[in-house]
């Protein structure tokens, strides 16, 4: 496992773990689009991204997870555009998060990407 490897593998386990922490906030930026209530949808993407992370620790989950971290990272950019939408009269504090997250989805996107093409495909066992 890579040091970029793990780095990636604990920020999506941190991210996960702060759904459950402080699920207020995360709440409020789920779009109101999205079916259910905020919380599920808090509780749902926490898990993906716990789920996502453990998988990028086991080597032999690791590929398809880099890929499941790209595409969780698409999933939730939504929530990222509702997020500066809303927060666009708040203090500029909070505007500069709202606004600041969007720019940063294009990296974690491509990281995600670059060490899933990077990461050997699971072995086939042979059958004779």
């Amino acid at each position: 496992m890579t040091r970029s490897e793990k780095l990636l593998a604990a920020f999506l386990l941190g991210a996960g773990i702060m759904h459950f922490v402080n699920p207020g906030f995360f709440d409020e930026i789920v779009p109101p689009w999205v079916p259910g209530s905020a919380r599920a949808a808090t509780y749902v993407s926490g898990v993906a991204e716990i789920l996502v992370g453990l998988g990028v620790i086991v080597g032999r989950t690791r590929r398809v997870a880099l890929w499941s971290a790209a595409a969780l990272f698409v999933a939730v950019y939504p929530a990222n555009l509702y997020m500066a939408w809303e927060w666009r009269d708040r203090e500029l504090a909070d505007q500069l998060v709202a606004y600041g997250r969007l720019p940063l989805q294009i990296p974690m996107i491509w990281w995600a990407v670059t060490l899933a093409r990077r990461s050997a495909p699971r072995e086939q066992a042979v059958c004779n």
